[in-house]
């Protein structure tokens, strides 16, 4: 790998890629489009605010979002997307004050926003993987996307993202199996698993890459070197689940999970206020529990 791609990658890794709202516009709470229903509590148009985003670009019902009915608003991840457009691309254009740029700036969100988040991949499948050619190749796909982002609007809408994010995730994929190595188990990438009970399913060293688990139960699981890379975590149970070491596993994915006080996390993430707090009282053994019956 030459200099100048490692100095362009460095670059890339340490870009913010975590939401800063403050140096945004709101867009993510504009430029979608979402459809009533148990994530949001209202039908909204692509391009039309939704009636919650205040003046100030800031959320009017932030603090009461999932009481509200807005839960897929609390699980939204723009990965940094949202400011580098607003104050890099357009350099500090708000959609507002200059109307000429919205839909511009909206159909640029689009391809900004999972660019932002090969950036968070590739930054954690470089953390994985030991010197060699994957790395190379890793960090030469990470300088890439880094360039690719900081492109002019009509760069950015000229991009075919769908075929970058193909040739990125086959790297991705790569730096997984090699994470897994010595601890590869069942390969259930894409699986339809909605509300399944998989306590027993031993997903240690799994492939869960893209597997719909909404609703599965993985109660007390360990989920060590399980590749959860586009995981659909939507009220999974994650409640005494192990995933300190699992692979790929982003604020978002936790955030839209149900856990508890014992759910393990990896480090840098945040346990979510609406995971339950309560300690469940231990369930007495049968000896203890007839001898109480007798008394």
């Amino acid at each position: 790998m030459s200099e100048a791609t490692e100095r362009q990658a460095a670059a890339s890794e340490g870009r913010e890629l975590r939401a800063d709202c403050a140096r945004c516009f709101g867009i993510c709470c504009v430029a979608p489009a979402f459809a009533a229903s148990a994530d949001f509590a209202i039908d909204k148009p692509a391009g039309q605010p939704c009636p919650n985003l205040r003046a100030d670009s800031r959320c009017g019902v932030h603090r009461d979002l999932r009481q509200r009915g807005f839960a897929g608003c609390t699980v939204f991840d723009c990965f940094g997307a949202g400011q580098h457009l607003a104050q890099g691309t357009f350099g500090g254009r708000d959609w507002r004050d200059d109307p000429a740029t919205t839909r511009v700036m909206f159909d640029t969100f689009a391809v900004m926003r999972p660019l932002h988040e090969l950036l968070w991949y590739l930054t954690e499948a470089l953390a994985l993987t030991p010197p060699g050619s994957l790395r190379d190749d890793l960090a030469a796909a990470l300088a890439q996307t880094g360039q690719l982002t900081d492109g002019s609007p009509e760069e950015l809408l000229a991009l075919d993202v769908d075929a970058h994010r193909d040739r990125v995730n086959r790297l991705l994929s790569r730096a997984g199996e090699q994470a897994r190595a010595g601890r590869a188990g069942v390969d259930r990438r894409g699986a339809v698993l909605i509300g399944a009970d998989l306590r027993r399913a031993g997903l240690s060293g799994a492939n869960l890459r893209g597997a719909c688990l909404i609703g599965a139960d993985l109660r007390e699981v360990d989920l060590g070197a399980a590749d959860l890379t586009g995981a659909d975590l939507r009220g999974a149970d994650l409640r005494g689940t192990d995933l300190r070491r699992c692979l790929f596993l982003h604020q978002s994915q936790v955030d839209a999970a149900r856990g508890d006080h014992r759910t393990v996390l990896p480090p840098g993430l945040r346990r979510p206020a609406h995971w339950s707090l309560t300690i469940t009282p231990a369930r007495p053994s049968r000896g203890r529990a007839a001898a109480r019956r007798r008394r």
